[in-house]
């Protein structure tokens, strides 16, 4: 028999709902409404997303997937210009705490504020000079990874040698 050369009207129906409705409808539901029976759309929805079994709706769905990841795309400068509007808006009807929410994650996305709270402070001026190099030597070790490369850890590493004269 071979693989079909086209899609079916039910195939691009329901790869057209199995994308649309991604989240809102299980992949039955999408089978069902595009005209597949009830009683076998589990297994219908199942079988059409397998690209062995059928290669050109797989791709179909796929395809479909790309262009609305591109559509709905994100990035840096458009998150942060997105999250401004949804800020001027606020501003405008006066919603003054979602302004400053929106104005928070602006910050956090562009990396001015950050969730994470360091307590090193905590009891320090009870800490010897010993404790206090362990604390700092640990802190540098858990935060290694977040170096871009070999010379700022190096460059970390004398910051805390002339932190600690």
């Amino acid at each position: 028999m071979g693989v079909p050369k086209r899609l079916t009207e039910k195939q691009i129906k329901f790869a057209n709902l199995l994308v649309s409705e991604e989240g809102r409808k299980t992949n039955t539901q999408c089978a069902v409404e595009a005209g597949y029976e009830e009683n076998t759309a589990y297994v219908a929805a199942s079988k059409l997303q397998n690209p062995l079994l059928y290669p050109l709706v797989a791709q179909y769905i796929g395809r479909l997937r790309a262009e609305k990841l591109q559509k709905y795309d994100i990035n840096y400068e458009k998150h942060l210009a997105e999250l401004g509007k949804i800020r001027d808006e606020a501003r405008e009807n006066k919603a003054w705490s979602a302004a400053g929410n929106m104005e928070i994650a602006r910050g956090k996305a562009a990396g001015l504020q950050n969730n994470t709270n360091l307590h090193l402070h905590k009891d320090m001026d009870k800490m010897d000079e010993s404790e206090l190099d362990k604390m700092l030597e640990k802190a540098l070790q858990n935060y290694k990874p977040i170096f871009d490369s070999k010379a700022e850890v190096v460059e970390a590493e004398n910051d805390i040698e002339e932190i600690k004269e």
